[in-house]
């Protein structure tokens, strides 16, 4: 059953995120909040705690999960950055995108494309994900909390307890944070490319 926990949106409890970092770690799901909608998360190097998300969210090994980083020394860690590239993610990070990104040899095979060696990664730019990601002290595997057939992300507490009771583990409920995902640019070609249109502006990619 999914444990509820009201933590507050812009100061959160650090007992709250000690107690999340340890469920984490041992194998749980989390919704978190997120600068767009809530997220599904779990351990990087969970391969059973990934393939419940997948289950959950009804999708294979070729839709791109994101790594969700605290700053861009970790992205850099996890995904091959050029110059141009890094001035990109410099200049629009934290924020509401995700990138596409080619992987490193840092990262499973299993949480990249099986044929492009990619992975989507983002900065998250919300206090509760980013006090996570701190206490965590490494990235998180995510995906956005949209369920299949539905219209837009899930993003009440009460909501995705009811939705995913016995699926997911913990649920840090800092209310209502939008419905909008991210804007998905992928920068792996070398040239920006736009995947999905969300709450990120296009202006700084020259995509409007």
């Amino acid at each position: 059953m999914a444990r509820v926990v009201n933590i507050h949106p812009e100061n959160p409890q650090p007992r709250l995120l000690v107690q999340a970092v340890e469920f984490i770690r041992n194998g749980a799901i989390v919704a978190l909040p997120t600068d767009s909608c809530y997220a599904l998360g779990c351990h990087l190097g969970d391969k059973d705690a990934l393939d419940r998300i997948r289950l959950i969210r009804q999708i294979d090994d070729r839709h791109h999960l994101t790594l969700m980083c605290r700053d861009l020394s970790e992205i850099a860690n996890y995904a091959r950055v050029d110059n141009v590239q890094y001035r990109l993610l410099k200049a629009t990070t934290p924020g509401s995108y995700v990138f596409i990104l080619e992987g490193s040899k840092e990262l499973p095979r299993r949480v990249m494309h099986p044929k492009r060696k990619t992975i989507g990664l983002r900065i998250p730019d919300h206090p509760v994900a980013l006090a996570l990601l701190a206490e965590l002290g490494e990235p998180l595997l995510t995906c956005t909390l949209h369920l299949p057939g539905d219209e837009a992300p899930l993003t009440e507490g009460w909501e995705i307890q009811d939705r995913l009771e016995d699926q997911i583990d913990w649920i840090l409920d800092a209310g209502h944070c939008g419905t909008e995902p991210t804007t998905v640019i992928d920068l792996s070609s070398g040239t920006a490319e736009l995947v999905r249109a969300g709450r990120g502006p296009l202006a700084p990619f020259g995509l409007e």
